[in-house]
């Protein structure tokens, strides 16, 4: 079981990592959830441990869950955006043969990709 400190600090670390990543500054996220960037920064070096509902704030403006800002464990690589997790939510909710089919074509299409990569030698950026 994870203990208070443990999901502060993972919580802390979270911050400043997925902040980083979508290229947000500390005054830029701030305003996304109507603080200063001065806090933001607390909030990252763990100087001040934000309420449940600040959390959840602080999450949403990065578009991710507020499990993968807490828990150490959570790999959520493949869905660290909210945009992606609605997208996998909403397939889950049509009939088996529509999902077969949507993830057939996904499949396709990230082959494709990832061949064309092979030959030309580069990657594409993400355009999330």
């Amino acid at each position: 079981m994870l203990k208070p400190h443990d999901i502060a600090a993972t919580f802390a670390k979270r911050i400043e990592e997925v902040r980083t990543s979508k290229g947000l500054s500390q005054a830029e996220l701030a305003k996304k959830f109507g603080t200063s960037a001065a806090v933001v920064g607390r909030y990252e070096r763990g100087g001040s441990t934000p309420s449940i509902e600040v959390a959840r704030k602080i999450a949403d403006a990065l578009d991710v869950t507020l499990d993968y800002m807490t828990d150490p464990e959570s790999q959520l690589d493949a869905v660290k955006d909210q945009e992606m997790l609605n997208r996998l939510n909403q397939l889950g909710t049509l009939p088996a043969e529509d999902r077969t089919r949507i993830i057939e074509l996904v499949d396709a299409l990230i082959r494709d990709s990832k061949t064309r990569s092979a030959y030309t030698g580069t990657k594409r950026k993400n355009s999330a």
